[in-house]
């Protein structure tokens, strides 16, 4: 029998993402994980891509972009508050937030994130920020 888990949104990051962005971990099974992401006002990501995860990810406040590009596709789309988006296995991706609003998503990586090395930076449409915010 599995044991259930509850976490409260950690008040401080956990961890800095390898795009820059401030993440507080939450929790995860053995099939995936789940994450809050947030870039402060007027900050950028860097641009990744992922070598085996994808992701599912649902913003919760803010507003900015984000720029997805998987082969011929490729888009920028606004991020406010009820998007949900996916990041499908290889796709190049960026986000940002409003210059007067920092920009939060929940995101659910599968399967679990397994380390460093998974996300390889790759050319995005924007310049990214120092994440040491």
């Amino acid at each position: 029998m599995s044991r259930f888990a509850t976490l409260r949104l950690p008040a401080e990051r956990t961890l800095v993402a390898p795009d820059g962005s401030d993440v507080r971990v939450l929790l995860g099974t053995a099939s995936g994980g789940m994450a809050h992401f947030e870039r402060a006002a007027g900050r950028t990501a860097r641009a990744v891509t992922h070598r085996t995860v994808e992701e599912i990810w649902f913003v919760v406040a803010g507003h900015g972009e984000m720029w997805r590009k998987c082969g011929d596709v490729e888009e920028t789309v606004a991020l406010e508050p009820g998007v949900c988006l996916t990041i499908p296995l290889g796709t190049h991706f960026q986000f940002r937030a409003a210059a007067d609003q920092a920009t939060a998503a929940v995101a659910v990586t599968m399967p679990q994130w397994p380390g460093d090395g998974e996300a390889v930076a790759v050319a995005g449409p924007w310049t990214g920020s120092d994440g040491a915010e």
